[in-house]
């Protein structure tokens, strides 16, 4: 069962209000209210949708397609002592077994293809939304985590920039991020989750974390 299909992004704050002059309150580290969580069932994946409201001073909020150099390059590649990169074959001891999160195959390092497996650890700062489950178990909530077996993926992601230039100014306004899969039934089916998010900006500063309700999917089911 193919449990991700895609992770998308619906990015539906066409117009974010900027300020020249930052009113007082507005927070140079990213702040963040929730604001709505919809669940839409299609006959091909289906979409969770989380909606938050934004407030940043220096309206540096999104990332471009283009922007993966350091620190928003994707993995960073292990080496050995010698600055060799690090293979599957070769291996240490401390390195994980092989799994598609800790390890690339064939993957380009310095524009060259290498045609090997090669050792990587993910940089976190690749994205710039951050997304975590929790799902309720005899009373208790504890993370679902996407990252580990058997999915191997994470449902963190990137929203484009806000603005298009580098200038400064205060901005607030309303993300709406879709995360698509076929999995969101089969795997929650009538069990009560909660959904924490995170957003963080250019200068690398995280926002506050924000939880949605304790919600069933039938319960935020789109009519």
């Amino acid at each position: 069962m193919r449990l991700k299909s895609y992770l998308g992004i619906f990015f539906l704050l066409l117009l974010a209000s900027a300020c020249i002059n930052p009113p007082d309150n507005f927070p140079s580290v990213p702040k963040i209210t929730f604001e709505s969580l919809e669940y839409v069932p299609t006959n091909g994946a289906d979409s969770l949708i989380i909606g938050i409201d934004f407030q940043d001073a220096e309206g540096d909020l999104g990332l471009s397609s283009t922007d993966d150099d350091p620190p928003f390059q994707d993995v960073d590649f292990q080496r050995d002592s010698n600055g060799e990169l690090i293979t599957y074959s070769n291996r240490p001891s401390d390195a994980p077994s092989y799994n598609p999160i800790d390890w690339l195959v064939d993957p380009i390092v310095n524009n060259q293809v290498v045609k090997d497996t090669i050792w990587v650890k993910q940089n976190p700062n690749q994205y710039n939304i951050f997304v975590k489950f929790y799902i309720k178990r005899n009373g208790q909530f504890t993370e679902f985590r996407w990252q580990d077996p058997p999915y191997y993926t994470t449902f963190n992601g990137r929203f484009p920039r806000i603005l298009t230039s580098d200038v400064g100014q205060a901005v607030e306004g309303n993300i709406s991020y879709g995360m698509l899969s076929s999995g969101w039934e089969p795997i929650f089916r009538r069990d009560t989750i909660q959904i924490a998010v995170e957003i963080q900006d250019r200068a690398l500063n995280r926002s506050n974390e924000v939880f949605s309700p304790e919600v069933t999917l039938s319960q935020i089911t789109r009519q």
